[in-house]
């Protein structure tokens, strides 16, 4: 697969970052509904949740390495000069109620990499987090605000109700996401729906989905298994019979191995062909690869446990709106998600009586192990 040119990038421009007309009313309807599922979790189980990605299922401690010799598109942002960070790995599942995992929705991956220099998005120019929030899918369900919070409702509906009618439906969509991809398609509304296949969480690669900043560029993300053993579970079905199957199987996984991803960016050659604003577009990887950028590097560890749960489930927010200038979040959707996940966190942080921590729990000890 060949590499473009420098002069096919597409340079970002701030025209870019404006929001639209409508958006600060749909935003403000958009974190009202997210909240109204944190009310509804607050009822039933007596803590405050994430709105969605409310279930961890592993809790990890790594390093990221950004390489020397990178390209200079490459080269931009947190990737302009080689270096080794301390970050924190945040393994889930999409929904805002605690499900057995016999309901299976799509993955994700919240990565945040700390103590890094550069301009902020808040504002501020000292060392701090930058996030990545992902999911084991290339494509966002939805291509808009408004289409999304029309499934956002729906969802909102459901929340912790008919656990094990879910499971029924979740086994029925399963089945026919299956005959789906037997001749070749998917579907990432069934996935989203109950429909994702049963694979185990550390084989899957993770897509940021929508678009950002990549420097004087414009990219989408992706982690992508490279280690050998997590090789070998890309696709390997896992026996989902017990409420927290993918959270025993990662607790196995790192008792006795460590595992390796590459973090690559996919830069945007054209806005026509590769739009910011359809969250449904993929973009296409023939014109422009995913190149890699780092490696994110876990030893092997306990992978979850009460108190690692207290420090990052309920003690971290994360949010693609931490981080830096040279890696704003881009599009709609991105934009939404800033209030959206504000108004989340600071709603968990009132319930649980915890302040937030802005950086990582685990200190220096993940660089010093990972060596």
């Amino acid at each position: 697969m060949s590499v473009p040119s420098p002069s096919d990038f597409q340079r970002y421009d701030p025209v870019l970052a404006q929001p639209g007309p409508d958006e600060a009313a749909l935003s403000a309807e958009l974190d009202e509904v997210l909240l109204s599922i944190s009310r509804k979790t607050w009822e039933d189980e007596g803590q405050g949740l994430r709105a969605v990605h409310a279930k961890s299922h592993g809790l990890l401690s790594a390093v990221v390495e950004v390489p020397a010799g990178l390209a200079p598109e490459l080269a931009q942002g947190l990737f302009a000069q080689p270096g080794r960070y301390d970050a924190v790995m945040r393994l889930s599942t999409t929904p805002g109620d605690l499900l057995a995992d016999r309901v299976s929705t799509p993955r994700g991956v919240a990565l945040r990499i700390c103590d890094v220099p550069g301009a902020r998005l808040d504002g501020g120019d000292g060392p701090g987090a930058q996030d990545f929030i992902m999911v084991n899918g290339p494509q966002f369900n939805a291509p808009d605000g408004r289409a999304f919070l029309r499934s956002l409702k729906l969802l909102a509906k459901t929340t912790d109700r008919m656990d094990r009618t879910k499971q029924l439906i979740s086994a029925i969509l399963r089945g026919t996401e299956r005959g789906l991809e037997a001749m070749g398609g998917q579907s990432a509304k069934l996935k989203a729906m109950g429909g994702e296949p049963p694979h185990h969480i550390l084989g899957e690669t993770f897509f940021a989905q929508l678009p950002l900043r990549h420097g004087a560029h414009i990219a989408k993300l992706q982690l992508v298994p490279v280690s050998a053993s997590l090789r070998a579970l890309t696709d390997a079905r896992l026996d989902l019979s017990d409420d927290d199957a993918l959270r025993e199987a990662v607790v196995a996984f790192f008792a006795g191995q460590g595992a390796e991803w590459e973090l690559r960016a996919q830069l945007c050659t054209s806005l026509e062909e590769m739009p910011v604003d359809d969250a449904t577009a993929r973009w296409d990887e023939a014109r422009s690869p995913f190149r890699t950028v780092a490696r994110v590097i876990a030893p092997p560890q306990p992978a979850w446990s009460p108190e690692r749960s207290a420090a990052i489930d309920a003690g971290m927010g994360f949010s693609p709106w931490h981080g830096l200038q040279a890696h704003r979040p881009l599009g709609e959707l991105m934009r939404l998600r800033r209030s959206a996940y504000a108004a989340s966190q600071a709603f968990r942080a009132r319930k649980n009586g915890v302040a937030l921590h802005t950086g990582c729990p685990f200190g220096h000890a993940a660089r010093d192990r990972a060596g």
